[in-house]
């Protein structure tokens, strides 16, 4: 398993130059950190995003991270497809209309759809501080289950 805190990285918009859509399909040519994350996305077996919502919708950190997807395209088609994802989000209201949330969960559907690949599961809660998840025992059980099936059940499909 490797981490990385997307906010402490050097990601650049999307500039929808569509070089990365054209022969030879060479992939991204904005110089930033994506270019290390682009092979450990591809080779990964599952993906988990962790986010919270912030202004009713994923992070900017989140959205430029899947903006940047783009690139990960051949003659066959979006890289991602068949890929596994686990989506883990917190938010500031107790109800995830008025937080926002939906509309994260929205773009995860809509993104991961496009690209062929599954949200094999989506863990969620209110949280008002860092830390204050834990405290939320029933939503730290539901993510341990989520990895759990990310790392069985999820890959056996």
């Amino acid at each position: 398993v490797e981490s990385f805190y997307l906010h402490g990285m050097d990601i650049s918009p999307c500039d929808a130059c569509n070089a990365c859509h054209t022969e030879p399909y060479d992939g991204c040519v904005v110089s930033d950190d994506m270019q290390l994350l682009y092979p450990r996305i591809l080779d990964a077996d599952a993906i988990v995003i962790a986010s919270p919502v912030y202004w009713f919708t994923v992070s900017a950190q989140t959205k430029l991270f899947m903006d940047r997807w783009y690139a990960l395209v051949d003659a066959d088609g979006y890289l991602l497809s068949g890929k596994k994802f686990g989506i883990v989000m917190t938010y500031g209201d107790s109800d995830p209309f008025n937080s926002g949330a939906v509309n994260a969960f929205r773009t995860f559907q809509d993104a991961v759809s496009y690209l062929e690949a599954e949200i094999v599961g989506m863990v969620y809660a209110c949280a008002d501080a860092a830390g204050d998840i834990q405290e939320n025992a029933e939503v730290l059980a539901e993510a341990y289950a989520l990895g759990q099936k990310l790392g069985t059940d999820g890959l056996e499909a």
